[in-house]
């Protein structure tokens, strides 16, 4: 049998939210007539992702970039751009409003209209993360019910998981907020997303540890950035240099989420992980 990790030592994948406008609209569409907060925003898919997207060819290592409907549908040409240089583009909702802030029936209307656009651009789609990772009861549903490999949105371990539901099981590749590049980097005043911009320096000691501890205990290296805040100048270098570490290692294997997912549905001794369920009471939890 072979393992999910492919003889390695730990997997990384290195995943790319091009949120662009949407976490800023979701906060009020008023936000469209102010120039500097939105200009902030389309840094991400206009300067950061072409960016981001020589350096992968630099290091000769593949990615995946999770996009909204909304910013694949402003920037017909965005998607393919990231298709034709090796790499995946996943679902990542169509307005970026988290799942779990949603009323009965919005989830399934902004998931479903995600898709369309993604058809509509002849992009495959095979794997999703929620905004904000507010995955709902529904989500996981609603990615087995469209065909989908995998979800990447959840944290219950730090290894691909199998979460059963009505349809096929879904892979879930975790997440984890210490790699997530928004909590070191994201700033704005107005609407107030980030109140500290950490050092690169700092970042990527954080990383490296990270990845040293995954290396030992074999897991999933699931690296969270944002195109308009991993896309500045400094930041990359250190993204660049945390690349060349892994690399250096000898143990690291860098996979696109779509493969991980497809290795970890082969492996029969992936974890199989059902969402838990809670009997709450509300004398103990009135709120």
């Amino acid at each position: 049998m072979t393992s999910w990790t492919r003889g390695a030592a730990a997997v990384a994948t290195l995943t790319f939210d091009v949120d662009a406008e949407t976490p800023i609209l979701a906060e009020g569409r008023h936000y469209a007539e102010h120039p500097m907060v939105m200009s902030h925003q389309s840094y991400g898919p206009d300067v950061g992702v072409p960016r981001i997207l020589d350096l992968l060819d630099d290091m000769a290592v593949p990615a995946t970039f999770f996009v909204p409907g909304w910013v694949a549908e402003r920037r017909p040409g965005l998607a393919a751009s990231i298709v034709d240089r090796g790499h995946e583009v996943a679902h990542h909702s169509y307005s970026h409003r988290a799942p779990t802030s949603l009323p009965p029936g919005a989830e399934r209307a902004d998931f479903v209209r995600a898709l369309d656009v993604f058809a509509a651009q002849g992009i495959e789609i095979a794997g999703h993360r929620a905004a904000m990772w507010g995955a709902s009861r529904e989500t996981l549903c609603l990615v087995a019910e469209y065909g989908l490999a995998y979800d990447s949105s959840l944290m219950g371990d730090d290894r691909p998981y199998l979460v059963p539901g009505a349809h096929r099981p879904v892979v879930e590749l975790p997440v984890h907020w210490s790699l997530d590049d928004w909590e070191q980097y994201a700033y704005l005043p107005e609407p107030r997303i980030g109140s500290v911009i950490e050092s690169p320096d700092k970042v990527e000691r954080m990383w490296r540890a990270e990845l040293d501890g995954m290396r030992h205990y074999r897991c999933l290296f699931n690296v969270c950035m944002h195109p308009f805040l991993t896309g500045r100048p400094g930041r990359m270098m250190a993204l660049r240099n945390l690349i060349r570490y892994a690399q250096e290692c000898g143990d690291v294997t860098f996979a696109r989420c779509r493969d991980v997912a497809a290795w970890a549905r082969a492996d029969a001794e992936t974890a199989v992980r059902p969402l838990p369920t809670y009997a709450v009471d509300p004398e103990v939890y009135p709120r």
